[in-house]
């Protein structure tokens, strides 16, 4: 995939949990609403696994399996009287995520950055050869973010 088609997934994906977001709101669209979010995750998940800079299929495959069955677990133990509870456990392991990403961008930078500097010419795939692009200020406006 472009990244003209990754961007356009990842706009239709947005949309669609708004959506989603919006029908929940009520009884009458809540059905709807969730199809919304299950079609708008499953568009996001497609267009990262096949997007530019996608890679390490064998670890993406585990990773969604690991938290799948992390949610599932964590989903059977909570009675519905304790939704606050589940939506604050699904938070955290969002939050986790967020870490891991991070910490995987600083890594990846660190290794582009010695290359860069050193002049070797290592032939990088998936996230670090999408970084072998970037100007200086993206650069810094991704140490930034992270």
């Amino acid at each position: 995939m472009e990244y003209g088609f990754t961007t356009a997934a990842y706009v239709v994906a947005a949309i669609l949990f708004i959506l989603s977001l919006g029908g929940l709101s009520g009884q009458e669209s809540a059905k709807r609403a969730i199809w919304y979010g299950i079609v708008g995750m499953a568009l996001a998940v497609v267009a990262t696994l096949f997007g530019p800079g996608s890679g390490n299929w064998l670890l993406s495959v585990i990773m969604i399996a690991a938290g799948g069955a992390i949610g599932w677990v964590v989903a059977k133990r909570v009675q519905m009287t304790e939704m606050p509870q589940l939506v604050a456990a699904m938070h955290s392991l969002v939050g986790l995520a967020a870490v891991f990403v991070g910490f995987n961008a600083q890594l990846e930078m660190g290794r582009v950055m010695r290359a860069l500097r050193d002049g070797t010419t290592e032939q990088f795939r998936g996230f670090a050869a999408v970084l072998t692009h970037k100007t200086p200020a993206e650069l810094n406006m991704l140490q930034i973010e992270v």
